[in-house]
């Protein structure tokens, strides 16, 4: 990257946070600090407004803009991608939002990157496992509104049909939303339960954001507690070794990643794969797909656990 180039991303980059740290400016376009400094000179000798507090970092002067930015075409195609993504994998209120953005992405694009857009446009595709299903007692349109409360630290009040199929009202304090499973899921603490709770989006049936805020120093982030679960919910994991025939192993594709895959060799016609599953009722029905193409090597409650099964089967069809 030439020094203009790393000059205007600079630039952006000050405008994109409220404060910006020398060092992240050296790391990002990895040079020194002392060039950092440089740039950062030059671009307030050009007429840039910006501040610096000791020890904190720099920071644009509120009121001043860049113009509308060029994008390339790479990025434009990145954004377009993220389009593409929202509209499958976002509420209905977010999609609406980002539409809205793109739009005026695309107003400030040259005629050569809309040109580009329009051939990319229906040559890339997202698709889901399942489709969506709208139903009228669930609008599906509040991710939007939680990120507003979210980004002012507000109470919301929220109408949830629970998994157990029950009705209530809750007043809580959001602390994070995350996307897992096909479903977006609002972590928070309710006020009427006194702790943490896990809501899923699609569920609620109304939504309101309350005029009281709540202090979010009294709850820890977002990635602190999904942590903590993760360690609450940890089982003892088992060493798995297996072998499958090497003529089935292309129906396994992916599979074997999402029970914890770590080694993989081939011997002779098979197949000998390693996996640390700290779940072996579920590991156990994926293998009884495999049927006699995969071996159980080790360990013994494995193999106990899908004779359990094989003998329910047998048991239920008799």
């Amino acid at each position: 990257m030439n020094r203009i180039d790393r000059l205007t991303a600079i630039l952006i980059q000050l405008q994109g946070k409220k404060i910006v740290k020398a060092a992240e400016i050296s790391d990002r376009f990895n040079i020194s600090l002392r060039t950092v400094y440089r740039d950062v000179k030059a671009l307030q000798e050009a007429g840039v407004p910006i501040g610096a507090e000791a020890g904190t970092g720099y920071y644009i002067v509120d009121g001043y803009h860049l113009p509308p930015i060029m994008f390339s075409k790479e990025e434009a195609a990145a954004l377009l991608t993220g389009e593409k993504l929202m509209a499958q994998f976002s509420d209905i209120s977010n999609r609406k939002q980002f539409g809205l953005a793109m739009e005026k992405i695309r107003s400030v694009l040259r005629g050569a990157e809309k040109d580009y857009l329009e051939t990319l446009d229906d040559n890339i595709a997202v698709l889901r496992a399942r489709p969506q299903f709208e139903d009228m007692q669930f609008p599906n349109r509040f991710l939007t509104e939680i990120q507003q409360a979210l980004g002012t630290n507000h109470v919301i009040k929220i109408d949830y049909y629970s998994l157990q199929n029950q009705d209530s009202a809750r007043e809580v304090e959001p602390i994070g939303i995350f996307y897992t499973s096909n479903y977006w899921h609002l972590i928070a603490y309710c006020r009427l339960r006194q702790g943490y709770r896990d809501f899923r989006i699609d569920r609620i049936r109304k939504l309101t954001i309350l005029s009281h805020s709540y202090n979010r120093n009294n709850h820890p982030s977002l990635q602190t507690y999904l942590e903590e679960r993760r360690n609450k919910e940890e089982a003892p994991s088992y060493l798995v070794k297996i072998a499958i025939d090497n003529e089935v192993m292309r129906f396994v594709h992916d599979q074997k990643y999402y029970f914890g895959l770590m080694e993989e060799t081939v011997v002779g016609n098979k197949t000998e794969l390693t996996f640390l599953q700290p779940h072996l009722s579920y590991f156990a029905r994926w293998l009884l797909m495999l049927g006699r193409s995969a071996e159980v090597r080790e360990p013994q409650e494995l193999k106990t656990a899908i004779s359990d099964l094989v003998k329910e089967l047998h048991d239920h069809y008799q």
